[in-house]
């Protein structure tokens, strides 16, 4: 690309850009080359560049910018920032464990909108800073973010998901992306060594280390097989987990209207209630999902995930009648 741009502000705004996207950086000549000028006047921009703030590093002959220090700048209008608060909102609200970079979201987007929203903004974050942070899952977070940025893989050593035991394994794992789950924990997305493309929910990772090696996500890679309207993330490979739910016959138009999952079978039985069969990563996550539709739905299987339910009512049918002498 060669761009001559007709002042010097577009061109200062181009360089960072071109700067933030590349997390390797770029050399003076490449630069030069996209903006259409010689390497003297970039080497001047960058220096107007780290006179205004912007972190540049330089490394091996190649620029790039800091980005633990560097904070992008996003154009946004009073919509667009207030359905940007209403997303984070709904995401302090269920992250468990709690993220302080989405409390630190809250408090920078505060800047962009009126004073009546702003205040109200604040005062969330303020509330937000009370709740308890697991200092681990910050650290892994940043690091799993950092190789997902920069395409390096990180090797971490995952916990038992079912914590049944205490096996501790070691993976070396590319994330392709992040994607939240519909209880509020998050997903990595990517290529495992051992495993191929699977799902690895963050929580479990207790250790992360950034690797020497990077990594590209292959062209024919498929991330609509990964998502799902109503839940996030589910699973298509080996390791995903069956679920088929019954419904009653005055709910079969609703079900058959939405797509609950890309490849979901819904039969109809002999007692004219239907089924529908999901695939997920882990049917802990529609457990909140399966409890708002109360007892307009029996979960078929799997049997630990009916049983789960089913000790659960068996305590609030306890703790219910136990009111009532």
């Amino acid at each position: 690309m060669n761009t001559r741009l007709p002042d010097r502000a577009g061109r200062l705004s181009l360089i960072e850009r071109m700067l933030f996207r590349n997390a390797s950086g770029l050399r003076a000549v490449e630069i030069a080359q996209a903006c259409g000028v010689d390497r003297r006047t970039i080497y001047r921009d960058l220096a107007t560049l780290e006179r205004n703030g912007v972190p540049i590093a330089e490394e091996n002959g190649r620029f790039f910018i800091n980005r633990d220090y560097y904070a992008a700048t996003v154009r946004v209008n009073v919509n667009e920032a207030v359905a940007l608060y209403t997303a984070l909102r709904i995401l302090t609200r269920h992250a468990n464990p709690q993220n302080p970079h989405l409390i630190s979201a809250l408090t920078r987007l505060a800047a962009a909108v009126p004073e009546p929203i702003a205040v109200h903004v604040n005062y969330l974050a303020d509330m937000l800073r009370a709740s308890p942070i697991d200092r681990n899952f910050v650290q892994v977070l940043e690091i799993v973010i950092r190789g997902w940025v920069e395409r390096t893989r990180v090797r971490m050593w995952v916990a038992d998901a079912d914590h049944r035991t205490a096996e501790i394994s070691v993976r070396e794992f590319a994330t392709y992306f992040i994607e939240p789950a519909a209880d509020g924990g998050l997903y990595l997305i990517g290529w495992d060594d051992a495993l191929g493309v699977r799902p690895l929910r963050l929580e479990t990772v207790r250790r992360a280390k950034l690797l020497d090696q990077h990594y590209e996500v292959p062209a024919n890679f498929d991330r609509r097989s990964w998502l799902e309207t109503a839940w996030g993330t589910i699973g298509e490979g080996s390791g995903s987990q069956k679920v088929t739910l019954a419904f009653p016959p005055d709910l079969i138009p609703l079900i058959k209207e939405r797509i609950w999952h890309p490849a979901q079978p819904i039969e109809i039985l002999n007692d004219r209630r239907c089924t529908l069969t999901l695939r997920v990563n882990d049917w802990r996550d529609l457990l909140s999902w399966v409890r708002s539709w109360g007892t307009q739905v029996e979960v078929l299987e799997p049997a630990a995930m009916r049983e789960a339910l089913g000790l659960e009512a068996a305590r609030l049918l306890s703790l219910y009648m136990a009111a009532r002498t």
